[in-house]
């Protein structure tokens, strides 16, 4: 009995730290347009592995795919802001692929509260 308190208190831990690092994919989404979130995407790799057969591994894969979605999308928008015709382009691929991302980033921190694995 007390190796499941064990278990069920390193499964609480890393839905907490879980939840702190979808805060801060949040933040840089927020303050720097993603840019920052490199940092945060290095910790999702890191701590990944230590959640393997819990909800929380569906969490960091969920965080690094949007990241990853995100750059391809932003180079994406990149490629048509080097043209002039393309700026507006450009600025409705940004605003789509920032909402995206935070739709994603809501979805799984509350998904995550809830106690919910996501999609792989």
């Amino acid at each position: 009995m007390s190796q499941d308190l064990v278990m069920d208190r390193g499964t609480e831990d890393a839905k907490q730290f879980a939840r702190i690092l979808y805060v801060a994919h949040a933040l840089t989404f927020l303050f720097s347009a993603g840019l920052l979130s490199i940092l945060v995407l290095i910790v999702n790799y890191v701590k990944r592995p230590e959640t393997a057969g819990t909800i929380v591994y569906s969490h960091h894969s969920w965080m690094i795919r949007t990241f990853w979605w995100y750059v391809v999308w932003s180079a994406v928008a990149w490629v048509f802001a080097v043209t002039f015709i393309g700026i507006p382009v450009a600025l409705l691929i940004w605003g789509i692929s920032w909402l995206w991302a935070a739709y994603r980033i809501i979805r799984g921190f509350l998904d995550l509260n809830s106690n919910r694995a996501l999609p792989a």
